[in-house]
């Protein structure tokens, strides 16, 4: 009994994270969906142009960063001591999951139409 328990759990689990999967693909199309449409404004272009050179820039100073601390000996503490907050975390993280997915999924799904809302706007603004 207690092993249809945890099939069921892991069941729930796999539904909630494929609706997730779901609502981040939505997202996802949202988000170009806006860039798509802001990119149609040359002021707009150069603006996006502006902020994906300054993402590229940031990712680049990140990764550096992160390949010099971890050949660090602090670096190699820094990471056990990750892996051992990160194990940590992992089990509280099962419960807090648990109560926290179904605001998680509202909260994308709130999120996708207000996205959905706003391209609709700047479409309607473009025509």
């Amino acid at each position: 009994m207690e092993g249809h328990r945890t099939d069921a759990s892991e069941k729930k689990s796999g539904e909630t994270w494929d609706e997730i999967g779901s609502q981040l693909r939505s997202l996802g199309d949202s988000l170009a969906r806006v860039f798509r449409t802001a990119w149609q404004d040359e002021e707009n272009r150069k603006r996006l142009e502006e902020m994906r050179t300054g993402l590229e820039a940031m990712i680049a100073s990140v990764n550096q960063a992160i390949r010099e601390t971890a050949q660090s000996e602090e670096g190699q503490q820094v990471k056990e001591e990750a892996e051992n907050t990160v194990r940590k975390l992992y089990q509280v993280g099962q419960q807090t999951f648990q109560e926290a997915r179904p605001h998680l999924i509202s909260a994308l799904h709130q999120l996708n139409d207000e996205l959905r809302k706003m391209v609709d706007r700047m479409e309607g603004e473009g025509k």
